[in-house]
This record gives C-alpha cells, structure tokens and sequence, in this order.
C-alpha cells in the first residue's frame, strides 16, 4: 500500500516551496514548475511528463476520477502528498482549485530540436507581456494545428503558473522553443519559412493574403506591437479589418483570427466546395430527427456510416 504523508501545516517546508515556485527566479533556480487542475495534470501525463511530487486535497475534488489519476501519477514515479483543505488553498494559484497541483520538471528545446515536415506552420511571439495571452496563444496553436511555437525575446516565461492554466494542458503537446529575434529570422529563411507579421497599418488584409505553404504567424507584444525588425524582415505585412474606434484586439485574439484563417486557406477547400458544404448543412437541418446521425447524401441517409458531426463531406 502507498504511504503517503498528511501536510496540515502552513508553515510547513514543502507548502512554502509550492510557494516559491510561483516565482520565475525559484523556478528557474530549481529547474521545476507547477502544473496545476485535473485537466493539466491528466494531459501531462498523457505525454508521458514525470512529475516530482504530486500534491492532493479530496475537500477540493470536483469528481470521482481523482483517485485513478493519483495512481498513475505515482506507478509513473511521482510522490503523492495529501494536503488539508487550507494547507492546498495557501499553494493553489487558481481561485478555486479543484485539488491537485503537481511538480514538475522543466524542459527545452532549440530550433534544431524541432520536427518539420514539408509545409510547416508555426507560429512566433516577440515579447508577449501577460501569462493569461501566452497561454491562450498555446492553445489555439495546438487546435490549429501548428507544429511549434516560438518564442522571441521573452519577457513572461513558459512555465509562469498563469501560462500552464491557460494553456489548458496544451503546454505538453505543443513544442515551444524559446529563442531572440535574429535566430528566429535566419532559421526561418534558411529554411524557405515566410514569416507573415501582423500589424494594423498595413493595406494587405488578412483574408488576401496566401497563407499556404511553409508558414510562420509573427505576432507582437500588446503593448508596442512587433519591433521594426520583424516588421522590416516579414516577408508580408497583414491587417484584421476594424470597424469600429479601435484601431487593435487583444493579441491572443488576433493570434487566433489569423491562424485559423492560415488553417481555412490551408484545408484546400475551393469556393465551390465550400458552396456545397454550406447546402449538405441546409439539407441535414430539414431532415427528420430521426435521420441525424447520418450524413445526408441525396438518398437514403442510412447508407452513410458516418455520423453528421464527424463527416467531412460526401
């Protein structure tokens, strides 16, 4: 049987290291930093992350599968520490926890570590400011599939607590290289990577620019924007259309508009194809309830095996 210790003091050594982790100078000295929620810590796992030590309080658990992750965590070689209830809200970083925060080791990569295939999509940030974008910008990288994210002349580190939340766990399946501007620009070229810079004074939008083929997104810090040397070295220069007063978004939020529409361009979808997919949808909404769950093609619905939410098109 696991024995594992019972923490209920907050003055406790290991609760005042949580503690400490939360600051860049602590992780950076002890290599270490902290992952914590059900989610970041399950998909950590699932990547095959090693935790130090994994820390628990079942007053926090908002389920019954804490329990089995626990066991995973420690066959895979991490100690287990229950905490009290008050003892895990001094360590926990989110405002209402849900129980489990583990240690974890940190990692890096160069830009020779990366795997690129022949039409590589990555996207770049220079000197992102705030955790909570960095995060956000994580994570839709890793739904749009983008190989790798780097970044340039960092100002928030990848393992600041508040990027790891934000990242949803996507921290641990999207490479990300931490580099300066000048290698970044050079590995790019040398490998025939266009770098597409956003920014909104520009007369190129967005929507007409080629974003097919090897691709690499540049987006700025929120409040200066890329520096002149991204702008001058970019291969294309993009805007997002504003209607309104402002002449700017959130970066995390132009982040997501610009990749996902590299990944419209990207899908190969003609205007025609896209026509037709429009009408597949119009006719599964006139369908009978009953006939939902297969793709309408024009006949009998019950030939197609593929479920109306999963298909691509006929």
């Amino acid at each position: 049987m696991v024995q594992i210790e019972k923490i209920t003091s907050l003055q406790n050594p290991r609760v005042k290291e949580l503690v400490r982790l939360r600051k860049r100078r602590e992780r950076d000295e002890y290599r270490l930093f902290l992952v914590e929620s059900y989610l970041g810590v399950r998909r950590a796992l699932e990547k095959g992350v090693v935790f130090r030590e994994l820390y628990f309080s079942p007053d926090w658990f908002l389920g019954g599968n804490e329990p089995v992750l626990l066991e995973r965590a420690h066959a895979a070689g991490a100690k287990l520490f229950e905490l009290s209830k008050a003892a895990f809200a001094r360590v926990a970083y989110q405002e209402r926890p849900d129980g489990l925060l583990a240690v974890a080791p940190q990692w890096f990569r160069t830009l020779g570590d990366l795997e690129l295939g022949p039409s590589p999509f990555l996207i770049v940030c220079e000197s992102i400011e705030k955790p909570g974008n960095l995060g956000t910008i994580l994570r839709s990288a890793d739904a749009a599939g983008c190989v790798a994210m780097i970044l340039c002349d960092t100002v928030t580190d990848v393992f600041n607590p508040n990027v790891v939340r934000a990242s949803t766990g996507t921290l641990f399946s999207v490479p990300v290289v931490v580099s300066d501007s000048v290698t970044v620009q050079a590995w790019l070229r040398e490998r025939g990577i266009r770098a597409v810079a956003t920014m909104p004074h520009t007369g190129n939008l967005y929507t007409k620019t080629d974003l097919r083929g090897p691709l690499a997104v540049v987006m700025g810090s929120e409040q200066y924007g890329l520096s002149d040397f991204w702008i001058k070295g970019a291969d294309a220069l993009v805007r997002i259309p504003m209607a309104g007063q402002a002449d700017s978004l959130n970066v995390a939020m132009a982040a997501i508009i610009t990749i996902f529409e590299a990944v419209r361009q990207r899908s190969g979808w003609t205007k025609t194809e896209r026509s037709m997919r429009r009408v597949r949808a119009s006719e599964w909404l006139l369908m009978p309830r009953y006939d939902r769950g297969y793709q309408y093609s024009g006949g009998d619905s019950s030939s197609c095996s593929w479920a109306w939410w999963k298909c691509s098109g006929c």
